[in-house]
């Protein structure tokens, strides 16, 4: 699980060297909007990158770094992560994303989001992956929906007190619906 590709995508284990491209992401306004309705400093993104490094190593699996192919740019980050901030849901794994929004709205979180479902089924052998957005944020609602996830939840998030939306799907549906496709 250290690297999948898609059509557009490179996910990818994170390196150290990745710090100045995701700086340059994590900085826009845009990307960390929801929760914190503003950009993230050097230093926040140098903690989250090393928080990847740290469970890499040490659970063998978590976020990629995100690579677009078509220029070898860092675009983010996507995958699978337990979302320890909401116990309610917990024992789980949380599908999300983060990318840089000038690559938004050309399906690259659902094409990677894709891929990350299915490394959880088929790779992790997970029987249910969750992905939890605060519901004013259309877009990522949109991905789980084409993800072909569904609403199991409103709730507030325990220590910011936000509203969230939790989506969820099961392995049975999740391969159900590869067979369609």
């Amino acid at each position: 699980m250290e690297a999948v590709e898609t059509d557009r995508l490179l996910l990818r284990r994170w390196r150290p060297d990745d710090l100045e491209a995701l700086g340059r992401v994590f900085a826009k306004p845009e990307v960390w909007w929801f929760p914190f309705q503003r950009g993230w400093t050097a230093d926040e993104t140098e903690a989250f990158l090393w928080r990847m490094l740290d469970e890499w190593e040490s659970r063998g699996w978590s976020q990629w770094a995100v690579i677009e192919k078509g220029s070898d740019a860092l675009i983010g980050f996507l995958g699978l992560c337990p979302p320890g901030f909401l116990p309610e849901v917990m024992p789980t794994v949380e599908v999300g994303w983060r990318l840089d929004p000038d690559y938004w709205g050309r399906g690259l979180a659902t094409e990677g989001g894709r891929a990350a479902l299915d490394a959880g089924f088929t790779i992790l052998g997970l029987d249910e992956i969750v992905s939890i957005y605060e519901p004013e944020n259309l877009a990522s609602g949109r991905v789980m929906q084409h993800l072909g996830m569904v609403h199991d939840r409103d709730t507030t998030h325990p220590a910011r007190g936000l509203r969230l939306r939790v989506f969820k799907i099961r392995r049975d549906q999740w391969m159900a619906g590869q067979t369609t496709r």
